[in-house]
């Protein structure tokens, strides 16, 4: 079942990630993006932190469906954190 959006929590400077949440049948899923991943969708290199979060908003469909994606595929267990990384990418 896809996930639906939820809410935008913002970049992870410790873990050079940007964290947001999605639902699935009105449980909350935790989500991120590794900082790589979103340069790379969005073809480009180093993007300051302080920008990531118009990054983020630009590319917010698809980084979703991703996760979507991901969610559908995973074992599910309370605490369950989708995770998208570079690898993730070429689906």
């Amino acid at each position: 079942m896809p996930l639906t959006r939820d809410k935008i929590i913002g970049h992870d400077l410790e873990r050079l990630a940007f964290r947001f949440t999605m639902t699935s049948e009105g449980e909350v899923v935790q989500c991120q993006i590794s900082d790589a991943a979103l340069d790379e969708l969005a073809g480009m290199q180093g993007t300051e932190s302080s920008a990531r979060h118009a990054q983020f908003l630009s590319l917010r469909e698809t980084i979703e469906r991703i996760a979507s994606d991901l969610y559908d595929e995973a074992p599910r267990f309370k605490g369950f954190v989708v995770r998208i990384f570079m690898r993730h990418l070429g689906r």
